[in-house]
C-alpha cells in the first residue's frame, strides 16, 4: 500500500509501524501489547493521531522544531517547487536557495558572515569541533585543540557531540568517547553549588576560568554553550554570567560556539537567544526551527574571521576545511528555511513570542503559588520549564515518575507536554514547554489548565 496522506488504512499503519519501526527514545516493551502513537496529519498547533484523538502540541513536534506551526501549504509548495527545478548537488557547488538563505541569515547575525550547511544539530556541531580542531591543528601546533562543555547542555546525538554533553544519562553505554572534551559546572542558580549568593552568576562563570587553568589556557580551544539551557531543564543563564564568559573567552584566547539548535529561530522572542545577552559568537550553530521540521537542514554560521582561517594559504592540500556533509547540497532545507523566516516576519511571531511568553510565565507562576510541588519556573519567551520537588526547603527533586504521569495525564485530555528525559541521576524532574511561535492565549490557556488538572489530581498540596 502506498501510503496517502488524506487516504490510508489506519488499522494497517499502525500494525506495520508496530512490526517495523524502530522509535527514538523510546521503550518498546509496552508496544507487545499497546499500539503506538502513529501521527497522521497537523494543523496550526494541533495534531490527529491514526484513531482519530486530537491534541494540543505544547512541544513543537515534541522536540522544539515546528516553530510556525502544522500545514503550512506555503512552505510545503516552495519546498516542491523547487525540487522539481533543482533538488539536490553537493555543496561543492552553490544553488539559489543556499545562496538567498545565507544572506537572510546573516542580516539577522550582525558580526557573523559565513553560513556551513548540514541537515542536523548534531552535524552542525560536528563541524564546529572540527573546525576548532583543525584551526589548533593550523595556528598551535594541535596543542589547543580542548574544547569546555558545561555540565547540563546537550549538543547532539553522535558520539563526538555526546562527548560535548553534560547530561549522565545520555551518555551513559555508549562511551568511551572522543578525547579533548572538558566539563564545565552548569549555571543553574536554582541549584546553586555554593548556596544562596548574590553573585552567583559571576561564581558560575569563573569556574569555566578555574578549569580553563587547570587544563592549561594553550590547550583549550573553543567554549560550547547553549544560550539557554534547553534539555537539561530549561535553565536561564544568571545575571552577569555572559559578560564574565565572553571576558574570559577574550582572555585565553578562546572560540565562543554558541549551540542555539533549540533557541534559534524565535523561540525566545528575538532571532537567537544569544541576542538577548550582548554575546559575540565566533561560532552559532542551529537546526529544528530553522526550517520549522518541513525539511531537514542546519547551519553552522561563523565570522569571517574564523573563515579566513581556512583559506589564508592556497598551496597548502591540507588547509581547506576538507569536511562534506551528504544533505547539506539539498535544495529543500534552504527553500524551506526561506519561506519559513519569511512566515515570522510577516506574521510579527517574534513580537507573539515576547507577548505570549509573558503570559505563559504568569500562568506558571500562578501554578507554583498554587502546589508547593513546583518549586521554580523558568525560561524566555514561548521556551519554559518548571522544577517539580518533595520539599521546597530541601529542593529534593521528585521521583521522574511524577513529570511521566503529568505527561500521560495531559495526553489523555488532549495536550502534549514536554519533560526532561532520562537525561540525569536525580534531575528528570522539569516539565518542559514549547508550544509554536503562534501560540494564542487561548492555548495557553489549554496547556496550562491541562497540566493544573493533572497536578490537582497527581501532586495535589497536603
Amino acid at each position: 500500500m502506498t501510503f496517502n496522506a488524506n487516504e490510508f488504512d489506519a488499522k494497517e499503519v499502525v500494525g506495520n509501524d508496530r512490526k517495523h519501526v524502530w522509535h527514538h527514545i523510546t521503550q518498546h516493551k509496552p508496544f507487545e501489547e499497546n499500539d503506538p502513537m502513529v501521527i497522521v496529519k497537523g494543523e496550526g498547533m494541533r495534531v490527529w493521531d491514526a484513531k482519530g484523538n486530537e491534541y494540543l502540541d505544547a512541544v513543537s513536534g515534541a522536540v522544539w522544531t515546528v516553530n510556525v506551526g502544522y500545514g503550512r501549504t506555503e512552505i510545503a509548495d516552495a519546498v516542491r517547487d523547487q525540487l522539481v527545478t533543482m533538488n539536490y548537488f553537493a555543496q561543492t557547488a552553490g544553488n539559489v536557495p543556499a545562496a538567498q538563505f545565507a544572506e537572510r541569515l546573516i542580516e539577522k547575525m550582525p558580526g557573523m558572515s559565513r553560513v556551513y550547511y548540514s541537515n542536523s544539530g548534531s552535524e552542525a556541531n560536528e563541524k564546529a569541533f572540527k573546525i576548532v580542531r583543525q584551526i589548533a591543528e593550523k595556528k598551535y601546533g594541535g596543542k589547543k585543540h580542548k574544547i569546555l562543555f558545561r555540565e547540563r547542555d546537550y549538543h547532539g546525538t553522535t558520539i563526538t557531540a555526546l562527548s560535548a554533553t553534560g547530561q549522565y544519562e545520555r551518555k551513559n553505554q555508549y562511551g568511551p568517547f572522543t578525547p579533548g572534551f572538558v566539563e564545565v559546572p552548569h549555571c543553574c542558580e536554582y541549584r546553586s553549588q555554593w548556596g544562596d549568593v548574590e553573585d552567583y552568576g559571576i561564581r558560575a562563570a569563573n569556574e569555566i576560568e578555574r578549569v580553563i587553568l587547570e587544563e592549561g589556557p594553550d590547550t583549550v580551544g573553543a567554549l560550547c554553550l547553549e544560550p539557554i539551557t534547553a534539555g537539561g531543564g530549561v535553565i536561564e543563564p544568571p545575571q552577569g554570567y555572559w559578560d564574565r564568559v565572553q571576558e574570559i573567552c577574550k582572555k585565553y584566547d578562546i572560540l565562543l560556539h554558541i549551540d542555539e539548535v533549540v533557541c534559534g529561530l524565535g523561540r525566545t522572542g528575538k532571532w537567537f537567544g544569544y541576542q538577548h545577552y550582548g554575546i559575540k559568537p565566533d561560532m552559532v550553530t542551529m537546526a529544528k526551527g530553522v526550517a520549522s521540521g518541513y525539511a531537514a537542514i542546519s547551519c553552522t554560521v561563523t565570522t569571517e574571521e574564523v573563515f579566513a582561517a581556512f583559506k589564508e594559504d592556497d598551496d597548502a592540500r591540507m588547509g581547506y576545511f576538507r569536511d562534506i556533509s551528504t544533505f547539506g547540497g539539498c535544495t529543500a532545507g534552504p527553500a524551506a528555511a526561506l519561506v519559513n523566516m519569511d512566515i515570522i516576519e510577516r506574521e510579527g511571531l517574534l513580537d507573539n513570542v515576547v507577548e505570549q511568553g509573558e503570559y505563559l510565565r504568569g500562568r506558571l507562576n500562578q501554578l507554583m503559588e498554587k502546589y508547593d510541588v513546583i518549586g521554580d519556573v523558568r525560561g524566555k519567551g514561548l521556551f519554559a520549564g518548571f522544577e517539580l520537588v518533595k520539599d521546597r526547603e530541601t529542593k529534593e527533586p521528585v521521583d521522574e515518575s511524577l513529570p511521566i504521569q503529568i505527561g500521560a495525564h495531559c495526553m489523555q485530555n488532549g495536550v502534549i507536554i514536554g519533560r526532561t528525559n532520562r537525561s540525569f541521576k536525580e534531575y528528570n524532574n522539569t516539565v518542559c514547554l514549547s508550544p509554536a511561535l503562534i501560540a494564542t492565549q487561548a492555548d495557553i490557556d489549554k496547556i496550562v489548565d491541562a497540566i493544573d488538572n493533572a497536578l490537582a489530581e497527581l501532586a495535589p498540596n497536603a
